[in-house]
């Protein structure tokens, strides 16, 4: 299914950069690459935040059809990486909008994380929190790192100044997230789940980056292109993607690789080398050829034996002037810090349900790993559409789809037990 128009032309009136001031610290790289693998494992995660993590609640208010109790939190992500975290965004704010009275002895509680560009808590609790509430479901709407209440003083609208704020980010919505599901269950309430629509835009608006300036920034320090170029690992074919910036060059991965992933380092390095031969060519055979194995045995291992000659595309060429470095590091970067593979499988997977578009011009539907491959299974719904088409026309999917899980959930936990917390 081709592309949404509606998604290229949403991609082409951005009105405002990112990244404007650039990767963010190569010191601050390193130490998110280095939190990575802490966060990313459900064990350890667990323990960087304590069952009785202190919430304050700072007002209460009963409407004709909810209630709404409005508290804040110290982030931990600012706690376990000092100096990371601008101050804006180190108190965590949220909105729980609960039914004024339960209808069943379950008390499901749905946590919205923010799309893209939701600033404050108005949209989630109109559009998503209060249909919720006629099914039973209480919200919790939770402002995004860098937005509304958090937004630092110099930001414009949602446009982060460095690429090591999308990081920061995401590392902070996970463990606050751990610490209102741990409230949550000590109040009873219960069962608990997390819901998001378009998260990822950032990584994604390529025409709102400028390019020019992450490239010069990449070659002018060598922590950029010879360190943490190659700590960060990109998961899926590197060109397989139809949505990205990438040379006409076929890859696939080897079973039998020692290496399962490609650094950007490694990538950029082979494309430097074929884009200044003439021609490289080799024969099809029933054995995988190791060409140049010698120098590159993990990246070579991944030339398709499909085409008897290899030539140098014009996207490679053209690759080559300016930012081709860039590109490969951000890919590398996103892969490293947010790729589903790099993160421990959910406790059961039978309970998540995914939507999809199928001509999304946001998240490409080719060249990335499934989520149903990911996290067998899960759930996974398509709409006939494009990414921003699915958010306006196709709420009512996403709202029965989060109503379905829960549903779910509840044959299967137990109602939670009364609680002597009252809030």
């Amino acid at each position: 299914m081709p592309v949404s128009r509606l998604d290229v032309i949403y991609r082409k009136i951005l009105l405002t950069k990112l990244f404007t001031k650039g990767w963010g610290s190569p010191e601050n790289l390193q130490r998110l690459f280095d939190f990575r693998q802490v966060i990313s494992n459900r064990e350890t995660c667990y323990k960087l935040v304590p069952k009785d993590y202190p919430i304050s609640i700072i007002n209460k208010t009963i409407h004709s059809d909810c209630r709404i109790i409005e508290g804040k939190f110290t982030s931990p992500f600012a706690v376990h990486l000092h100096g990371l975290v601008p101050d804006e965004v180190k108190e965590s704010y949220f909105q729980m909008v609960l039914p004024l009275e339960w209808p069943s002895e379950h008390k499901p509680i749905c946590i919205h994380l923010a799309g893209t560009g939701d600033h404050y808590f108005w949209r989630r609790r109109n559009i998503m929190a209060k249909p919720l509430l006629k099914a039973g479901i209480g919200a919790i709407i939770l402002e995004n790192p860098y937005y509304g209440i958090r937004k630092p003083k110099d930001q414009v609208r949602s446009s982060v100044h460095y690429v090591s704020d999308i990081f920061v980010m995401g590392g902070c919505l996970i463990l606050e997230c751990l610490v209102l599901l741990n409230w949550c269950e000590q109040i009873g309430f219960g069962p608990l789940g997390v819901t998001g629509i378009s998260m990822g835009g950032h990584g994604v608006m390529s025409e709102s980056i400028n390019w020019d300036m992450l490239q010069n920034q990449y070659l002018s320090d060598k922590m950029y292109c010879e360190k943490l170029s190659k700590l960060c690992k990109i998961v899926d074919d590197p060109f397989a993607c139809e949505l990205s910036k990438t040379p006409d060059i076929a890859f696939e991965t080897i079973e039998d690789m020692t290496a399962p992933n490609v650094t950007p380092h490694q990538l950029i390095t082979f494309i430097n080398d074929i884009s200044n031969c003439p021609d490289i060519e080799y024969k099809p055979s029933s054995h995988r050829r190791k060409i140049f194995s010698a120098t590159h045995p993990s990246i070579i291992n991944l030339l398709k034996e499909a085409h008897p000659v290899l030539h140098p595309s014009k996207k490679i060429i053209e690759m080559k002037k300016r930012t081709r470095e860039a590109l490969w590091f951000m890919r590398g970067m996103m892969d490293e810090c947010t790729h589903l593979k790099n993160f421990s499988v959910p406790f059961d997977t039978s309970l998540i349900i995914s939507i999809c578009a199928n001509a999304d011009g946001y998240v490409p539907r080719v060249g990335i790993s499934k989520i149903e491959d990911i996290w067998p299974g899960a759930t996974v719904k398509y709409v006939e559409c494009g990414h921003v088409g699915a958010y306006l026309w196709y709420r009512k999917v996403f709202i029965e789809s989060i109503i379905e899980a829960f549903n779910k959930a509840k044959r299967k936990i137990p109602a939670p037990s009364p609680s002597l917390h009252e809030i």
